[in-house]
């Protein structure tokens, strides 16, 4: 590759078609290539819902999720098992090891493991329903849908049966799923006086309806020489024929259902609904496929609407939520800011070079090397996400690193005196070694990055692989492209030379001082260089930087026994409140489930919809401190402000068995109630809620023949109805209409009336329930966590301002409540705050197989051990500069910043490569040590100054944090440009000494090592 370039310039027709195709098919890929926010993570997760109605979650937990998690749990390479119980409702999540399970192989799996205990299950559940779980599986936009012309059931059904089944056939979507709204359902409300009075039982009504109410095949026959099916036709063709539907009592005599049960066709009882603005609306909220692009299906699903409202005037459609501007945004922004800083690099080189022909061959390096790379992220499965776009606007300033190395050395040998031609030739070939060692060290350490395991691994992932093939396309431009064009456009005179100017004149004057005393020199860098980490040790942590994404996310909880119109009520105040703000643009409100997916009328989300951040004066960050003083006085309400990745700032798990747990986390909360670090702690403890209990007189049942399960049975069915799978079917046209048999809504709170439902017996007649059971008033847990097969109760609060929630996970472990944890219970970091120690742990893994893989480069470009140790040594240089960036910036330690340290691993060396490999070089030809090293000094120092410079600019339209995502883009380029002014500025002075150090310890060693091997052979 170092005689490559010499080639390109006697051939350069193959390398210029070479770039034509790939600058092609480069457009070609950026074109179809995804734009998503965060990159695609699919892990191994499936999950394992088994609904029981009107089951409690102490039933649920001992009958259904105890046995399902010990079936999982016995599965190899499962990182975490955890279940949510509510009423009637249970989830377990399991999640394998990512990278030795496949996610098919993960469904079968857990699909096996529950099938082998579906007997043991109780025969009333619903059957288990397993999915694979996609961590990245956001609505990408929710439509709300509204009429005057047609009510609930009639919209509802609108949706279900037309609009989701035209959105469904567009490109890209993965799935559409319905958000409040109601089922049309035929209602049988029994009334209890009247079963009493003929000696009916609720299940028995309801068994007779199931057995009657069907249309089936039953056979065939040939008559009059034809095939003839034969049809048993009993299903009510109207609600009239339904109320007509005799009972049998005792005897031969008979009743009409309308004798004693009003039947009506109405709407299943909500237990979800959603809101716009107050104003009940149906929602449908669109889903990606894998690999499709947010703004791709957006635009689809637009498009779609528009064509539907179009068609359909009684019908308004409305954008209630959606996740898509602010990805299209911060696609925008990055392709603005790598302009800009495109730009300021070019602008960097002229200034240096005073050369238009010049400055135009550094230039073409940058779209041959980004426009290609897109290429490769097509190839690679990768998409246009907030990482990959920020690896391509930040890696501006290195890809046209190489073109400036070459065309300051081509420079330099024109004044001369030769021809560009030759200029060209002698230059591209003296600088092959440091050029190729410049890029080899960026992509050693970011190809291993991009390898990395593990859910961070993923986020790793397609930044490090992205950075690492725009530098190797940078590399194939400087010893193709970039030595054709200095050979064959740089044709002009050369410029005058100039002499030596006084900064370089004193630079020199100091480094010969620095040179005398080159151990005090490297000795005060080793001070510097602690005094550096005890400064990056003070820099608050955090997971991400926080953003304005114009979006605020709301939960709301009410206390235990709460109804649907009371959380109605109090989001329709929320949504009150808010629209009274000119930066809040629309409230939606989705009652009836938790963000974790809980389904409870109790909980509830509300998105509040602000305008772009361009058009306010204020933050969300301001936005969100003022609505939580306004929502601080709905009274009966929890309230907690979520952060865009549907958790609080600070977060752990209370582990354990028994009350021990329930008493440690309550200890815990009043202990972090009392610290000003922590802002509205508390738990998604499953609070106490009110309940009625049958329990059931044993003797008595027994002896009149009356089951416990019957009992049960009509409990529910009385209340609830019937299983969905159970339940018969009334056909309209091709439509079937479920029919639920239930006691009269407005009779179900009258006891007495409850207590003289009749049971069935095993005897033949029946009993009322008062004489098998007696009622009592107690309460029940609303819901239960669980993890590992233990009860969890996770803790939540948000962090002071000026604390970040690495300082508040400290302060949580130094809790005294915590250390004096009882035996058996433990804490553990969940959401961001346990992905953050991820990405610590994983940061150190990279950072030591990084250097590693570097080391590994260097000796075989060098073919030697200790020029690769001094181009090491210019790593620690930069940390001082990324601590006193972040400290002046006030910025956190966070993944962004984790990932331009990395980046700042690769190019840091390479001040330290081009002083080393000149210094090498002509201390071959035969220069003195000292006196080759000032040469490389004198030499490199005008390069490094503007690589170091070009880069910097390439960085500052990031580091200036402007537009969507600039919030993630400037912590990194802030640490990036502070390390590179750091390492430049040290590595100017500090390298050399230590090269001589290093290369004096080296010929001490060789001669040592000689006189060892001789000393044997004198002997002899």
């Amino acid at each position: 590759m170092n005689t490559m370039s010499a080639w390109a310039i006697r051939k350069p027709l193959p390398s210029i078609l070479l770039f034509i195709v790939l600058t092609i098919v480069g457009l070609f890929s950026f074109s179809h290539l995804p734009i998503t926010h965060f990159p695609t993570i699919v892990t191994p997760t499936a999950t394992v819902t088994v609904e029981q109605p009107g089951a409690t979650p102490g039933e649920l937990e001992t009958e259904v999720t105890q046995p399902v998690e010990n079936a999982i749990a016995s599965l190899p390479a499962i990182k975490e098992l955890a279940s949510s119980i509510a009423d009637g409702r249970s989830v377990t999540t399991v999640e394998f090891e990512l990278g030795l399970v496949s996610p098919d192989r993960a469904m079968d799996d857990v699909r096996d493991a529950v099938a082998r205990i579906r007997g043991d299950l109780p025969a009333t559940i619903d059957e288990p329903v397993i999915e694979r779980v996609e961590e990245e599986a956001q609505s990408v936009v929710t439509y709300a849908v509204a009429s005057h012309a047609l009510n609930m059931a009639d919209l509802s059904w609108l949706v279900d049966d037309e609009i989701v089944r035209r959105i469904q056939g567009l490109p890209g979507v993965g799935r559409v799923e319905r958000v409040g709204g109601a089922n049309r359902e035929i209602h049988v409300a029994l009334d209890p006086d009247r079963l009493q009075a003929l000696s009916l039982s609720v299940a028995g009504i309801n068994e007779i309806l199931d057995q009657t109410q069907i249309d089936r095949s039953g056979g065939r026959s040939v008559v009059a020489g034809q095939e003839q099916i034969l049809t048993t036709a009993a299903a009510p063709r109207s609600v009239a024929d339904l109320a007509a539907q005799r009972l049998a009592l005792a005897g031969d005599a008979s009743v009409q259902l309308s004798d004693v049960a009003s039947i009506s066709d109405t709407t299943v009882e909500a237990r979800t609904g959603a809101t716009y603005q107050g104003e009940e609306v149906v929602g449908f909220s669109i889903y990606r496929s894998q690999g499709a692009s947010d703004v791709a299906v957006a635009s689809a699903v637009a498009d779609a609407v528009a064509t539907m409202a179009a068609e359909r005037p009684d019908i308004r459609f409305r954008l209630v939520d959606e996740n898509v501007s602010y990805t299209a945004g911060n696609y925008h922004s990055a392709l603005q800011t790598l302009g800009e800083g495109a730009l300021l690099s070019i602008i960097v080189v002229f200034l240096f070079l005073r050369d238009w022909r010049a400055t135009l061959v550094a230039a073409t390096a940058l779209p041959l090397s980004i426009i290609p790379t897109f290429f490769a992220l097509d190839l690679m499965g990768f998409s246009l996400n907030i990482l990959s776009l920020l690896a391509i606007t930040l890696v501006t300033g290195i890809l046209v690193d190489d073109a400036i190395v070459e065309i300051e050395n081509v420079v330099r040998h024109r004044n001369m005196g030769k021809s560009a031609y030759q200029a060209a030739l002698d230059a591209s070939d003296e600088i092959g070694l440091a050029v190729i060692a410049i890029s080899a060290t960026i992509m050693a350490v970011f190809a291993p990055v991009g390898l990395m395991s593990g859910v961070v691994g993923l986020y790793f992932r397609e930044f490090g692989l992205t950075v690492a093939v725009a530098v190797f396309f940078s590399l194939l431009v400087a010893r193709l492209i970039t030595p054709i064009m200095t050979a064959y456009v740089m044709t002009g005179q050369p410029p005058r030379e100039v002499p030596q100017g006084w900064a370089l004149r004193r630079y020199e004057a100091i480094l010969r001082g620095t040179l005398r005393w080159k151990g005090l020199t490297v000795m005060l860098a080793a001070v510097l260089f602690v005094l550096s980490i005890l400064s990056l040790s003070a820099v608050p942590t955090t997971f991400l930087p926080a953003e304005d994404t114009g979006r605020l996310i709301l939960t709301v909880e009410l206390p235990p026994g709460a109804t649907l119109a009371d959380t109605r009520l109090v989001t329709d105040e929320i949504s009150a409140r808010a629209s009274r703000l000119d930066e809040v643009e629309g409230v939606f409100a989705r009652t009836g489930a938790s963000m974790g997916g809980e389904q409870d009328v109790r909980h509830a989300v509300v998105s509040i919809d602000l305008k772009h951040k361009t058009e306010r004066q204020r933050s969300s960050f301001a936005i969100e401190a003022e609505l939580a003083k306004a929502f601080a006085s709905i009274p009966d309400a929890r309230l907690r402000f979520l952060n865009d990745r549907g958790g609080r700032d600070l977060s752990f798990a209370v582990l354990g068995r028994g009350e021990a747990v329930q008493d440690a986390a309550a200890a815990i909360l009043r202990e972090m109630g009392s610290d000003p670090t922590f802002v509205a702690p508390a738990s998604d403890s499953g609070a106490m809620r009110p309940e009625l209990r049958m329990s059931v007189l044993s003797d008595k049942a027994a002896m009149l023949g009356v089951s416990a399960a019957a009992i049960s049975s009509t409990l529910r069915i009385s209340t609830v109805g019937d299983v969905d799978a159970r339940l018969a079917n009334f056909i309209d046209t091709s439509r079937q209409i479920p029919i639920r048999v239930t006691v009269d809504p407005a009779m179900r709170g009258d006891l007495p009336r409850l207590e003289v439902l009749m049971v069935p017996s095993s005897k033949g007649g029946k009993v009322p329930l008062l004489s098998v059971a007696e009622l009592t008033f107690d309460e029940t847990v609303a819901s239960i966590d669980r993890f590992d097969r233990q009860r969890r109760i996770e803790i939540g609060a948000d962090i002071a301002p000026g604390v970040t929630t690495g300082q508040g996970l400290q302060r949580v472990y130094q809790l005294e409540s915590v250390k004096g944890l009882p035996a058996g219970v433990s804490i553990q970091a969940t959401g961001d705050s346990d992905t953050e120690g991820d990405v610590f742990g994983s940061f150190a893994v990279a950072m030591g197989g990084g250097v590693m893989l570097v080391l590994i480069v260097l000796v075989l470009l060098f073919g030697s051990v200790l020029p690769p140790l001094t181009i090491l040594a210019s790593l620690p240089l930069s940390i001082g500069g990324v601590a006193a960036a972040l400290l002046l910036s006030g910025s956190s330690l966070s993944l962004p910043v984790v990932i331009g340290i990395l980046m700042l691993m690769g190019i840091v060396t390479k001040n330290a490569i081009m002083l080393v490999e000149f210094a090498v070089e002509r201390e071959a030809r035969g220069h003195g040590r000292v006196d080759a090293v000032v040469e490389a000094c004198r030499e490199r120092a005008r390069p490094i100054l503007m690589t170091t410079l070009a880069m910097i600019g390439g960085m500052v339209p990031s580091a200036l944090g402007v537009g969507d995502g600039g919030e993630f883009r400037a912590p990194m380029a802030i640490a990036v440009i502070g390390g590179l002014l750091a390492s430049t500025l040290l590595s100017l002075i500090v390298i050399p000494s230590l090269h001589l150090l290093v290369s004096s310890f080296g010929d001490a060693a060789r001669q040592l090592f000689r006189v060892v091997l001789q000393s044997p052979a004198a002997e002899r």
